[in-house]
């Protein structure tokens, strides 16, 4: 039996080409098309494999967990038919976006609402005069967020609804997620990915048997489901005395968990809460610290427990504060929670915590497990890491501000913070790596600034550590500043002895209180706007680590007004400017 013919498509002898142009056109057609196969005479040919569907993925990610998604997301997508290709919102061409038939969106929402730093230049586009009509495409969202914050999810919130406003199809319904995402993600994965293949006629589903024979890469042995139990070894104050503020220095030892991290990571850590609060609570709904309620996986544990390692009791979750509005007949909570209150309610819920509402309406009984079911889950807390593995080989480093203050006459304290300052001591610090390559040191021969006031100096400690230990060329550039130089000098000895070797060959300072007027490490960049606009254009990368609400608003507006009069710049000019350096990973931010 004579072998089917293969016929490719190209161009005629006679197009009006070059020979170089259509050597490419012919490369580019024959990607661009599937191969036509002829059969021989008397030959039956075999069915033509349907052509893969285009699907365009597009993730705004401000700590890492939408990329990593988002590229869950593009593996399941392959299995539907789809050819995915995933895009950095930061590096994604807006005008694509007209011409694109199949979308995902995986958003986090950072701040007071505002979307991740990779995401802002799309969000402008998007909303701007120029945004296209998109009657042509059809999309999901999948948001991310943190339902303690008034503006939950809000900037996948506004995606959604202005792809809608420009005519996309929305072909799933969006899916918010809180902190504990993975339950919800799963649901809009199974739901998203299949109504567009469907919508899209795409190819059905790879078989559940050829699935498994892909090979998977392996489940690391501890992650954020199952955290390893490591020792903490250092619990250091930083702060002198004297000082109003309680900074540890903590080492953490990791030896035997197979952990690896590189410096600009995050470090997760899983606490417990207080076990007084605890109990408060047990006194507070008359109950039996022994009595079996359900915990975090379901299975049941005594209600002590489950205060002190399974839940959160201290934050208001919307569905207690609901239940407690009904049962107490509180004119006043059931006012806040009306649509029109706008921000009352935050204003009430701030300061507040779980056991202030229970005191404060004994009338309204709630049973062990009903009690337990109007929680959140306690969820890990992530700390940027400051120490480099090459320095600390086995040993991860971490720099805390112990939170602790006092409202409505009782004193209250940071979850983590105060479970690693004061209850860790010899028990099992549960910790994971939390993967953040949004957030790495340039080239050792690239010039680096960074911008750490407070405990912001953390992953910075670690870029110096880094850089030292691997022999790093580029010039260093700290900006570093807290309340008093006296007793506020976060590693104080470390970074001078930095300097004072050269390696460290920029360290300006700012003191909020060592004078009658106030200087933050923004004033200090505009005063040195001319040295740090000619770094800039010698390829410096610029960093910045620390409070987003205030601090990293105000840097963002100090470095427009050092390249507009540093660099002879219009604002318009400096925007763009800024994002450029954005656009070149140059401009990295960690900020919480």
């Amino acid at each position: 039996m004579s072998q089917p013919v293969t016929i490719l498509p190209v161009l005629p002898e006679n197009a009006p080409f070059s020979p170089e142009q259509r050597a490419y056109l012919n490369g580019f057609l024959a990607g661009l098309y599937s191969y036509t196969t002829v059969p021989a005479s008397g030959a039956t040919s075999a069915p033509a494999t349907k052509p893969l569907v285009p699907l365009t993925i597009l993730f705004g990610s401000q700590t890492g967990t939408a990329a990593k998604l988002a590229k869950a997301v593009s593996k399941e997508a392959s299995k539907h038919g789809f050819a995915p290709t995933l895009h950095d919102l930061a590096k994604y061409q807006t005008a694509q976006l007209a011409s694109e038939p199949n979308l995902l969106v995986v958003a986090s929402t950072y701040g007071d609402g505002e979307p991740p730093d990779n995401a802002k230049g799309f969000w402008d586009f998007l909303r701007g005069a120029s945004a296209p009509k998109l009657e042509r495409t059809r999309f999901s969202v999948l948001s991310l967020g943190d339902s303690n914050y008034a503006k939950f999810c809000q900037f996948g919130k506004d995606v959604d609804e202005k792809l809608t406003a420009l005519g996309a199809k929305c072909v799933a319904p969006r899916i918010d997620c809180d902190a504990d995402y993975e339950e919800p993600f799963a649901k809009w994965l199974a739901t998203a990915v299949p109504a567009l293949a469907r919508a899209a006629g795409s190819a059905s589903p790879v078989s559940a048997a050829t699935a498994s024979d892909e090979s998977d890469p392996a489940e690391p042995r501890y992650s954020r489901k199952k955290p390893f139990p490591a020792k903490l070894v250092t619990n250091r104050k930083l702060n002198a005395p004297g000082s109003g503020k309680d900074v540890r220095h903590f080492e953490i030892e990791l030896t035997g968990s197979d952990l690896a991290y590189e410096v600009g990571d995050a470090l997760g850590v899983l606490p417990t809460n207080d076990p007084f609060l605890a109990d408060e609570i047990v006194a507070a709904l008359e109950a039996n610290g022994d009595d079996a309620v359900p915990g975090k996986d379901g299975r049941p544990v005594p209600l002590r427990e489950a205060l002190i390692g399974h839940y959160d009791i201290a934050r208001i979750p919307q569905p207690f504060l609901k239940a407690l509005a009904e049962r107490s007949g509180d004119a006043a909570l059931n006012q806040l929670l009306a649509p029109e209150a706008n921000g009352s309610l935050a204003k009430f819920l701030f300061g507040r915590e779980v056991i202030d509402l229970l005191l404060g309406h004994p009338t309204a009984k709630f049973g062990a497990a009903e009690f337990i079911a109007l929680l959140k889950k306690l969820q890990p807390r992530l700390y940027s890491i400051s120490s480099s593995p090459k320095a600390h080989p086995g040993q991860v480093h971490l720099t805390v501000g112990v939170v602790r203050y006092e409202t409505h006459g009782r004193k209250r304290g940071g979850v983590c913070s105060n479970f690693l300052a004061e209850r860790a001591g010899s028990a099992p610090v549960p910790v994971f790596v939390h993967e953040n390559k949004a957030f790495r040191p340039p080239a050792g021969d690239k010039p680096l600034i960074m911008c750490g006031p407070g405990t912001g100096i953390a992953p910075f400690r670690a870029y110096l550590e880094e850089r030292k230990a691997t022999g790093a060329k580029g010039r260093n550039w700290l900006f570093f500043g807290d309340q008093k130089s006296s007793t506020d000098f976060l590693y104080e000895e470390e970074l001078k002895a930095f300097h004072e070797d050269g390696f460290l060959n920029r360290l300006d300072l700012a003191w909020s209180r060592d004078q009658a007027e106030k200087v933050y490490v923004q004033q200090r960049m505009v005063e040195n706007a001319r040295e740090v606009f000619a770094w800039l254009e010698d390829g410096a990368g610029f960093y910045v680590c620390g409070d987003a609400s205030r601090m990293a608003k105000d840097v963002d507006a100090a470095l427009h007004q050092v390249v507009e009069k540093a660099g002879g710049k219009t604002s318009e000019q400096a925007a763009g400017y800024i994002q450029q350096l954005k656009a070149e990973k140059r401009y990295q931010r960690d900020v919480y």
